[in-house]
């Protein structure tokens, strides 16, 4: 199937089956999705933290404001984002670069000591909000890889982050929840979005032609 028809099967799925579990081989590709979503100077400054344990799925619910979804669920996906920019981080991230092409490292210091200019004078709120951006990139390659594997997913910003955070102790690894993906199968019985129609806004009105 295309990309257009794999994205017009998907919806956000509202009701999970707790019975059915996504193999271990699809989670690995929906994650490699997200793995290779661009990000802004190729400096991926967020992870994506893979939970299928149960108990801590039900320590996760605490903070979610649709706790069954998040409690069925075969997996939660976590995209966080960098705390802020450091110096470090930027040249581990380039050093990575050269050392896999080949090249010396410092080969691109007059591009990363422009970006240290920008980042390391922000605030860490500036910097959190644009790494925060650049999450959803790799959230939307992942939605779209499990519309390809026809398995059932839900974007989520419905939640607190300040109980994700604490749940997973992101502050030890500097990093800040932003967003969810909670993926598996549908309850067929109970997933009452299942069945309707999927509606977006049409061409004329969704697209400026200049």
């Amino acid at each position: 199937m295309s990309l257009i028809e794999n994205l017009n099967w998907r919806y956000a799925v509202k009701a999970y089956d707790p019975t059915k579990k996504v193999s271990q081989e699809n989670i690995n590709k929906i994650v490699e999705a997200a793995r290779l979503a661009p990000t802004s100077s190729g400096l991926q400054p967020f992870k994506v933290i893979v939970v299928q344990n149960q108990d801590v799925k039900e320590k996760l619910v605490q903070g979610a404001l649709n706790p069954e979804c998040m409690r069925d669920c075969s997996h939660v996906l976590i995209f966080a984002a960098w705390d802020r920019y450091t110096e470090k981080r930027i040249d581990d991230i380039y050093d990575l670069t050269t050392d896999e092409r080949g090249l010396p490292r410092g080969r691109f210091d007059s591009y990363t000591d422009k970006l240290k200019e920008i980042y390391l004078n922000q605030t860490a709120e500036e910097n959190h909000a644009h790494i925060a951006r650049q999450t959803y990139i790799a959230l939307g390659m992942a939605l779209a890889q499990a519309a390809e594997l026809k398995i059932g997913s839900t974007p989520v910003e419905g939640f607190n982050n300040a109980v994700v955070d604490e749940v997973l102790n992101l502050s030890s690894l500097g990093l800040k929840s932003v967003s969810l993906m909670y993926v598996g199968y549908s309850d067929e019985q109970i997933d009452w979005l299942r069945s309707m129609k999927k509606v977006r806004n049409p061409k004329s009105d969704f697209v400026i032609e200049i």
